[in-house]
């Protein structure tokens, strides 16, 4: 690590507050539906908003490993990403990068998934499970942005791109 931060502490705040916003949520449902055997604050039980259908289905593990417990680890590899990407060398900040984007890119793919589980499948949706969707694709979204959007999106203004100098302009004929 270089001790110097490459991103802006903005959009640091911004990478970090989405997974932040899903871990909670996931550890939530983790902690009081599968350890304390509870139902999860806000959920209605028999309503559209039932956290326990939705978590107590054959929908809600995967291998016998509740969905929420992969949800945690998925908030947690952003995390660390976010610190790579932030604190790293060049090296680490260019791999780190591309293996955040394709990460994100992953959990935006199951979304639509769960949430069709939810909603034609199951008849109940999870408020916790809802706000996991909302970060995976606000992440998504946020990480695209700074990827592709203007020369300085993801890196400070006051410097160049790490990936490489910027062509030089055309000379005049």
């Amino acid at each position: 690590m270089n001790g110097r931060m490459r991103i802006t502490r903005l959009k640091l705040v911004v990478l970090v507050v989405m997974s932040l916003f899903g871990l909670a949520a996931a550890l939530e449902v983790f902690i009081s539906y599968y350890y304390l055997k509870q139902e999860p604050p806000f959920c209605k039980p028999g309503s559209f908003y039932d956290c326990s259908r939705v978590l107590g289905s054959s929908y809600g593990q995967v291998f016998g490993i509740p969905l929420e417990l992969f949800a945690v680890a998925y908030f947690i590899v952003n995390l660390g990403l976010v610190y790579l990407i932030a604190f790293g060398g060049d090296n680490i900040f260019r791999r780190a990068l591309s293996v955040l984007f394709v990460w994100r890119f992953l959990g935006l793919m199951i979304v639509p998934y769960l949430v069709v589980i939810e909603l034609f499948i199951i008849h109940a949706i999870c408020i916790y499970c809802t706000m996991m969707h909302v970060a995976i694709v606000a992440d998504f979204i946020i990480i695209s942005y700074l990827l592709f959007f203007g020369k300085h999106a993801m890196w400070g203004r006051e410097e160049e791109p790490p990936l490489g100098p910027e062509p030089a302009p055309a000379r005049p004929l």
